[in-house]
This record gives structure tokens, sequence and C-alpha cells, in this order.
């Protein structure tokens, strides 16, 4: 009440839903600060060592429940909540999801500094608070259509702004080369252009350990938002333009890079949150006095894939231009405070930068890339003498078809690990991707197979379930899923077997309520659910799926088979398609289509369905995960990395139809 009161300025009676949902969101938060406060004194005390975790995305999903559950809040919020005559269920409904991820990256992300923080691993999550998103999906006639993710609207209880830390990114201009009060030759950057980078924090609790650790995103803003002079000249487009030129940089998460202006929009997002963090973690959160020379004892860099990979260049730049630290010394630390996750095996997704671009962008960087680059390629030379070719193919600058910077390659020389995503990835990463570098680092490359949190994708997405398996184990595999193990002779018990059908049953009407209530789409809950949920892409195969649906529709129709014979079946789609990427828009196309078809034709409409929700998030998986009964993962062999859709789906007891991949 104190928060609806003081906090929201109303009254009960004249409040609504999203004002008590404000200051509920207020409250929990007000309980978890001492506990964050707590962490970051002892962190501090401790000079312990952290991750400093860099992600272009992380999807959150929704921050209440998690806050409650991993606060151990549940029941007394509820029970207090009901002397009032109010609803949990109301007001976690009211709160718009993160805008902030798009798939499976910015998933992983968020399990990590969830794990991280319930594993009481100091950490730092940096990203960028993008504004308006990736984009809300709708389907209009059947196809994707864009509209901007105004998550922030009604503004954000969880976060906290500090302006007074913002941290000033340059960009453009030239170097020039200088001797310094030694005598050295060093060299200055000399920008022309830079914006502000906004910190706003967010809490992430560990699960019921005392330990909040920080999620930091950054947003961009004009060093000087407005002109009065020009403005009061009657020019008033012009008075803003910089403030609307320096906040494009975190407006939406992945801007169309189909034209060269959005290619240096990505570029300058991503040296915009690395350039941002760096600063950031070495002025703001090591001691003024610390010895640079031990960077390595208090911080790990984490790039996850190859969106903050500049950050390399970047910490270079920092420890010799203005720390003033020789280039050796700067690089054997620099080598020791990077890692590197590779998310991929397409070539088209490990990132290059044209030359051009950068040298225009980020001109210091350019040059520090090539000197990293001459140096390590005199390492090859010398390990491998004559071998020319070799050379090429190693070189962090690729001549053909353009002069480019070949950004995986980079994050391979710097990182002091690189890792693969699951053990059949790691294995195509040292053979396939980057063979002649795990040659000549064989111990550099590792695996770390992806892994998803249990904690939102069972214990509080599936309640019905979680108490069941608690019943059977004990609560200890929310932290620890080897526990798990003990339910495999639990499936030879038909009592134990009836109660999962049950629980998975409660689930699908569950699923098929906030179907109908959100999009308007009934689901009979009497079938199998065959699910398809991940982002559009060709090697994904949504295609495949689709022509197995119409060939099931051929097959009835024709009377080859006998709608009698036909397991009755939902299939379920979820899928956001990239705005440029074409083909995937067709196949959204053509789902819906499909669709259409086969849910309008008595013949078969008794036995299949076909449902694809537009928009799919983590607060919609968070509803059909438990009420799926088959996994799609029938991506192309060789191509899907580490899938974790799997895992989720799996932890939830659907079975898995799929491709022997990542």
């Amino acid at each position: 009440m104190r928060e609806l009161n003081y906090g929201q300025g109303v009254s009960l009676v004249r409040s609504s839903k999203n004002d008590q949902y404000l200051a509920l969101a207020r409250t929990v938060r007000h309980h978890l600060q001492s506990r964050w406060m707590e962490t970051l004194g002892k962190q501090y005390e401790a000079q312990a060592k952290s991750v400093a975790y860099l992600s272009a995305e992380y999807l959150l999903g929704r921050q209440l429940d998690n806050a409650l559950l991993a606060s151990d809040m549940e029941d007394i919020v509820e029970e207090g909540l009901a002397r009032l005559g109010l609803s949990l269920g109301d007001l976690r409904a009211q709160e718009v999801e993160p805008g902030l991820g798009n798939g499976g990256l910015g998933r992983l992300a968020a399990c990590f500094v969830d794990s991280l923080a319930t594993m009481s691993v100091p950490c730092v999550g940096y990203g960028i608070r993008y504004e308006y998103g990736i984009f809300r999906q709708e389907f209009v006639d059947g196809w994707q259509v864009e509209h901007s993710d105004r998550w922030l609207e009604l503004g954000s209880p969880w976060e906290f702004p500090h302006p007074e830390r913002s941290v000033t990114v340059h960009f453009g201009g030239a170097t020039q080369t200088y001797t310094d009060e030694q005598g050295r030759t060093r060299t200055r950057w000399l920008p022309t252009w830079n914006v502000l980078a906004v910190p706003y924090n967010y809490m992430v609790p560990g699960f019921r350990n005392g330990r909040v650790n920080t999620l930091r995103l950054w947003s961009a803003r004009a060093t000087r938002a407005f002109n009065l002079q020009i403005f009061n000249s009657g020019d008033y487009v012009e008075a803003v333009r910089g403030q609307t030129f320096a906040e494009n940089i975190s407006k939406v998460l992945y801007p169309e890079d189909s034209t060269p202006q959005g290619k240096e929009l990505r570029l300058q997002q991503q040296y915009f949150f690395c350039a941002a963090s760096i600063k950031d973690f070495v002025d703001q959160v090591l001691p003024e006095d610390f010895d640079l020379r031990r960077l390595p004892e208090r911080v790990i860099f984490q790039l996850n894939d190859t969106h903050p990979v500049i950050a390399v260049p970047e910490l270079m730049r920092l420890l010799v231009d203005e720390k003033g630290l020789d280039w050796e010394e700067a690089w054997a630390i620099t080598q020791q405070c990077f890692a590197y996750t590779c998310h991929t095996l397409l070539p088209e997704a490990l990132e290059v930068w044209s030359v051009d671009l950068l040298g225009r962008l980020l001109p210091r960087h350019l040059e520090i890339i090539y000197k990293i680059n001459d140096n390590f390629l005199d390492e090859v030379r010398a390990q491998f003498p004559g071998d020319e070719l070799r050379v090429r193919r190693m070189s962090i600058i690729a001549e053909y078809p353009e002069r480019s910077v070949r950004m995986a390659y980079l994050a391979t020389v710097a990182g002091s690990k690189v890792n693969g995503v699951a053990e059949l990835h790691s294995q195509l990463l040292r053979d396939k991707v980057l063979p002649d570098f795990s040659q000549f680092w064989p111990d550099k490359f590792t695996n770390v197979t992806n892994g998803v949190t249990p904690r939102r994708f069972v214990r509080l997405s599936n309640p019905a379930l979680s108490a069941l398996i608690t019943e059977a184990v004990g609560p200890g595999w929310v932290t620890d899923l080897d526990k798990l193990a003990g339910l495999e002779p639990l499936a030879d018990d038909a009592a134990f077997r009836e109660r999962f059908r049950h629980v998975k049953k409660s689930n699908k009407q569950r699923f098929a309520q906030l179907l109908v209530a959100r999009d308007g789409l009934t689901v009979p809950t009497d079938r199998m659910l065959d699910v398809m949920v991940k982002r559009l892409h060709e090697y994904k195969r949504q295609m495949l799926k689709v022509l197995h649906i119409v060939t099931l529709y051929e097959q009835i129709v024709s009377g080859k088979v006998d709608v009698a014979d036909v397991q009755p079946r939902v299939f379920v789609f979820g899928a956001k398609a990239a705005p440029g990427y074409k083909m995937a828009k067709q196949i959204i196309g053509l789902i819906n289509a499909v669709g259409t078809t086969v849910n309008a034709d008595p013949r078969v409409n008794k036995v299949l369905t076909v449902v694809f929700p537009a928009n799919y998030n983590v607060t919609l998986a968070e509803k059909l995960i438990p009420a799926a009964d088959l996994s799609e993962q029938i991506s192309l062999a060789g191509k899907e990395a580490s899938g974790t859709g799997n895992m989720k789906f799996a932890l939830n007891g659907a079975l898995t139809i799929g491709t022997d991949d990542g």
C-alpha cells in the first residue's frame, strides 16, 4: 500500500491494474535491493574475480515472477494481495516482457546470468537497452508485418538509471603519432563525434542464496541533445538532429543490415556497448589505484558470439593509448582477459566488417587490429615456415571479395579460451570452421555445452510438474538437475504416470485458454501437441515440417490413408523472420496458408489442426512448453550448434524428434 499511495500517488480504490502491478514490483524490488547492496559490498571487499558477460541481447522474460521465486516470496505476496482483494495472476499479466533479445542467443545469455547468480559467481552482464527491441510480430493475411515493440511505453520498475555514471563513446576522425615524455612514439585517436552511454542497472537474483548480481544495459544519448539557437532560428528539425542521430544507436536490436547505413549502425551498436562496458569496468568497478597489470586477476570478459569482439582492440587502445602501457605488456594482459564462445557453424553468421567501414568509423581500432594480425602472422610463419597459403587462411584480414576483418579470427587470436556449445559443435568448430587455429593452439579449444535454467522453465512455468517432481525426489533438483535421475524408477509406476498425464492435460488446457484470450485461436486439448518453435531460418527447416503437414493432408483427402488411422494432433509453430529475410517470410506465409486450408477442411480438421500464434516470446513459451507432447528439432544436420529449446521441452516431459546434431 505504501508504494501504491506514495510511489504511484493513488489510493487502492482509484488505482488501475498497472498502478497495482508497479507498486507490487517496486515492493519486491526493495526487498531485493538490500541483498544487492550486500552482494556488491562483499564483492568489493573480497576483490574477487568477476565475469563480465558481453552480449548483444538478453531474452529475459518477465521479471516479477522470477524475483518472487528467487526470493521465496510467492506465497506471502499471494496471501497479502488476497487480503486486499487483488489477484497475483491479474497483476503479473500487466508486465510487459523486456524487448532485449530475439532467439536462442539472448535466452542463453539470460540463463547464464541467472545460473551464475545462483552459483554465487560474481558477474556483471553488459548489453544494450533497446528502446524498441526486435519487433512485435503481426500476421496480416498470413504474412508477417513488423511493428515497433514499445515495451518501455509505461516504464520499467526493474531498472535503475544512473546518468551520473554515463560514459562518452567516440567515433570517426583520424589518428596522430606523437612522442611522449619518455621519448616513446605513441598514437592518439582524434575522433570527430561522440555519444553518451547511459547505464541502466537490473538486478539478477540467485535462487534463494542471498546473492544478487548486476545486468548493466546502455542507452545512447546525444552529448548535446538540443541546440536552442538553431531552434530559435526556426529550424526545429536541425535543432534535434544530433539527438536523433545518437539515439538511433540503441533504438532497435539487429537493425536491417542490407544497406550500407544498416551495416554502419550495427557496428556503431557493437562498439558503443563494448567501449562503454570496458571503460565502466576499468574505471568504475575497479578501485582508483588498481594496477592494470593485475587485470586478469579481476576479470574475464566473456564474448557471447562475435558481436562484442570489437572489445578486444578497445581494451588494447585503453591500455596502450590511455593508460600508457607498452604494446607487449598490454597484449599479454588482453589475451588473459578474454574468452570467446562461438555459437554457429554458418559462415554468414561469423561476422566480418569491411576495412573501409572500420577505418572510417574506428580508425584507431583498425590500426590495432592490423598490428595484432601482423604479430600473429609472424608467429604462424615461425611455426610453419614457407607455408604462405596457411598464413593467408589464418589472417584476421580477408582479402576477397573485399578487404575485411574476420571477427571470429580476432576473437580466437585474442581469447584465452575458445569454446563450442555442444560436443559435436565443438568438434566441428575444430575440424571445419577453425581447423588451422585448432592445430596452432590445440589447448585453447574446449567445449561448454549450452544449458537452460530449470528455475524459469520448470519451477516457474510448470508448477504442477514441479510439485510432482519435488514430491518424488525432493526440492534439490531446482539447482541440481542430476537429481532428476531419481525419477527413472517411476517410469514403471502406473500411478505416477497417470499423475504425469493429468499434469500434461491441465497444461494443455491452460495453454488453450491463453491462446483464446491472446490470439483468438482455438486449440483442441485432447490431441497431441506437435510443436516447432524457433527462429525462422531455412536451415532450421520449418519448410520440412509444413511439407509433412501437406503430405498428411494430401494422404487423407486422396483416401490413401484412413482418417481413423491418423494420430490426432495440433501442429504449433512459433517463429519470427528477420525483416530482410524474404525466404523466411515466404515460409511464414506458406505455414499460415496451409493452416487456413487444413483448419477449414472438415475432411481433415477432426484430426489435424495448425496454429501459428504471432509474436512468440518467453511469456508464451512458459505456457506452451509445459503443454507440448512432441518437440520438433529437425534442423539440417551439421548446422545447429546447440539448441536449447529441446532441453526446455525435454525437462517438461515432451518427446524429442530430431536430427543427430548440436
